[in-house]
């Protein structure tokens, strides 16, 4: 990597990283003359308003309606320090990219403001414009200059892609300067502004104290109190997220549609991953290149956990080998440029073929799948899917000697003990984020009612440690988790990773099909 020149401060911006022991930006007074002429004019030509424009427009009408008189502060997010000088790759948060449009192409830094009007809110996006030729920006910047990071748009290019207004960061100290207890941060997204719009709100707050009269009604502000009325915020859009919009289903299929794309290189490329003592690496890099070419990038940690490692729910780091006569459990999704993500599990035989033992845990879990499905339907408790999983668990554990009482024992609220084999949950919203709407009330989202639009994953698995003492020798470091991502539609459930093949025969057909 290059050597890193210094930053430019702008309003709500944090001072950018040290260079004073790399190498330096050319200063001189010819040098700047020079780099600032003999350049092409830019393309200014202002793009077509993007598919999920009027979506996202259709959203804020709804958040707004919840917010009236009140100032919404939804930004973006800033890039996030890796180490030194250097950021992991940046992600604007879930609720901007939801209310804006804005996906994988959105500028770091910009805020989403909704001002109160007289009928709703009025929205405008607020980013750092980029530079004139003649500025030191230009090439001196290395978060923003276009030297550094490539050209970004103009005001007038983001407002006609968006369908938003849209104006200078720098403007946004207007803002911050009408600031008062009305005014709501999305507090998770941006630290440095949340800090900023909690010093304005508390100056607002002392100025009010100072100017009340004795016969005036008290007046107190807490930023972080009982009513966390920024909270309820990130709740609300949390919520606005559980019944997808056709833009957002249409997202999902075809997230889903290139990790089955991901899954079909994955088996292509075993045999070069059976050969490498860390085959899971190989694995994770083939699904992972499908992703950068198809999407944006993996929507999670892609993990392929082969043999034991497969009962290791959240194997990440990919490190072992891949050996002949193992399973490898791979749980991996594509995210879209839209930021839509799927969430795909399934679990292959490394030789293509299962064994007995291995073929009966892979069943029952399918089993426990289907009789998820079954109950995935409009005016069903969301809470229902898992207990039916649950219950085809604990009847085929019991069956295999595993458990100290019999299933239905077992399935007493007070017991549980089939759970040490499968602890996690068998169901979890899906969209922005893999986990999504994880902020929503219990009572709408674990005990909430499943409606027509909304999409969740059904995932159960058996995961047998190779060290657990209660289950039989044969099927100690067998993991399967078979993970499909669902479709609600008015009359009941639509797989959308159907195509993914699911039974035991289908795998190793598959297998058989891409592996000649």
């Amino acid at each position: 990597m290059e050597g890193m020149a210094d930053s430019t401060d702008t309003p709500g911006t944090p001072e950018g990283p040290s260079n004073e022991n790399r190498s330096t930006t050319p200063a001189s007074d010819t040098f700047k003359d020079y780099v600032s002429t003999g350049w092409a004019e830019r393309n200014d030509t202002l793009p077509p308003a993007r598919e999920q424009a009027r979506y996202a427009a259709e959203r804020r009408t709804r958040i707004s309606a919840l917010y009236p008189g009140q100032r919404l502060i939804i930004p973006a997010s800033r890039p996030k320090q890796r180490s030194n000088d250097t950021d992991y790759p940046f992600r604007a948060h879930s609720a901007f990219a939801h209310l804006t449009g804005w996906g994988s192409d959105t500028e770091p830094g910009a805020v989403l403001v909704m001002e109160p009007a007289a009928h709703g809110h009025e929205a405008t996006v607020y980013f750092r414009e980029r530079a004139g030729r003649d500025s030191d920006e230009f090439y001196a910047n290395p978060e923003i200059g276009e030297f550094w990071i490539g050209p970004r748009p103009s005001i007038e290019q983001v407002s006609s892609d968006l369908v938003l207004a849209v104006r200078d960061i720098g403007d946004l100290a207007h803002v911050l300067a009408s600031v008062d207890s009305g005014t709501l941060v999305v507090r998770e997204a941006d630290a440095a502004l949340t800090s900023q719009v909690d010093e304005a709100r508390l100056r607002f707050a002392a100025e009010r104290a100072l100017n009340t009269n004795a016969s005036d009604a008290p007046f107190s502000f807490e930023v972080n109190g009982e009513h966390d009325a920024d909270g309820e915020l990130a709740r609300n859009l949390s919520e606005l997220r559980l019944v997808k919009d056709a833009y957002e289903i249409q997202q999902m299929r075809l997230a889903v549609a290139a990790t089955a794309q991901g899954f079909d290189d994955v088996i292509r490329d075993l045999p070069r991953s059976r050969s490498h003592n860390r085959g899971e690496r190989l694995v994770e890099g083939v699904f992972n290149a499908r992703a950068r070419g198809d999407g944006n990038s993996v929507g999670y940690d892609t993990i392929a956990a082969s043999g034991p490692h497969a009962c290791i729910l959240h194997w990440t780091r990919n490190d072992g080998p891949v050996v002949p006569g193992d399973l490898i459990l791979i749980d991996a999704g594509i995210e879209l440029d839209s930021y839509y993500t799927a969430d795909i599990t399934r679990t292959l035989p490394v030789n293509g073929v299962f064994t007995p033992v291995q073929r009966q845990v892979y069943e029952a879990v399918r089993e426990a799948a289907d009789a998820a499905f079954a109950v995935a339907r409009p005016g069903a408790v969301f809470r229902r899917v898992h207990a039916a999983a649950m219950e085809v668990i604990a009847r085929r554990t019991a069956e295999w000697g595993m458990l100290p009482v019999t299933a239905e024992e077992a399935l007493r609220p007070e017991n549980g003990q089939h759970r040490r084999y499968m602890v996690h949950g068998t169901s979890h919203h899906l969209g922005l984020d893999v986990h999504d709407c994880a902020q929503a009330r219990r009572e709408l989202y674990m005990d909430g009612v499943i409606q027509a639009g909304m999409v969740f994953t059904i995932e159960p698995g058996l995961y047998f440690q190779p060290d657990d003492l209660t289950v039989p020798v044969e099927f100690r470091g067998i993991g399967v988790r078979i993970e499909d991502d669902v479709l609600i539609t008015a009359d009941g459930a639509e797989n959308l990773s159907a195509a993914i093949p699911r039974t035991a025969a289908e795998v190793e057909a598959w297998i058989a099909r891409l592996q000649p």
